[in-house]
């Protein structure tokens, strides 16, 4: 009987793993942000070379933004809060494909790629994986992140204190050196994500994950086109 335990508790262990990192290529239940949030505005870094890495990124087919329909329901509940306070939502990146994530491990693995030094000014490149900044796992890939900022109804600049992708303790949601403003800034639009179901990271005030997310085991690797 023992033995039988064991054998199942190894195989139970198996299918616990594969569950854990499945990939999937189904985009059912993903939907573009422009269907939900009708006045965000876009620049989609990783379908442009400008990002730390110099280049387009794999899997950027086009310059869209998709994210679970959850996720999206949360983010037009968001959307309309700091639509009410004079502002529109400006998003950098949502669903990333794996393929993409894959890209970023291949760059940083590269000794003869610099890629764009301003994005990390003060780090190597192997500092990028061991601060955290770049892993071979991204909770982007599973549809229920989102990179974003501020812009006026106007398209004018909300100044942060900083912008994305930043390697630096200047992104750190609670950087010391941030003027009056910039920290208003920021908080303004923490306070608009948490309200609506997010959640943010200590490394980058730009990051934010859905609490309930419906795939939290699941990574994605379609293109986004």
């Amino acid at each position: 009987m023992k033995r039988i335990l064991l054998v199942t508790a190894i195989l139970f262990g198996i299918v616990q793993t594969t569950i854990a990192s499945q990939i999937s290529y189904d985009k059912s239940d993903f939907a573009p942000v422009s269907s939900v949030v009708y006045d965000a505005a876009y620049d989609i870094r990783y379908y442009s070379s400008n990002n730390f890495t110099g280049n387009r990124i794999k899997g950027y087919n086009a310059p869209v933004a998709y994210m679970t329909k959850e996720a999206l329901a949360a983010l037009s509940e968001a959307a309309d809060i700091l639509r009410k306070q004079g502002y529109r939502l400006l998003i950098w990146d949502t669903y990333r494909p794996q393929k993409a994530v894959t890209n970023f491990v291949d760059w940083i693995n590269n000794p003869n790629d610099a890629g764009d030094k301003s994005f990390y000014p003060d780090l190597k490149k192997s500092d990028l994986v061991s601060g955290n900044y770049i892993a071979e796992k991204s909770g982007h890939t599973r549809g229920s992140t989102i990179d974003l900022t501020l812009i006026g109804k106007d398209c004018s600049y909300v100044d942060m204190g900083g912008t994305f992708d930043l390697f630096s303790e200047i992104s750190h949601p609670d950087y010391g050196k941030l003027t009056r403003e910039q920290k208003k800034n920021r908080k303004i639009l923490y306070d608009a994500m948490i309200k609506s179901g997010f959640k943010g990271i200590d490394s980058e005030w730009w990051h934010f994950t859905l609490v309930n997310e419906p795939f939290p085991d699941t990574y994605f690797d379609f293109d986004v086109e």
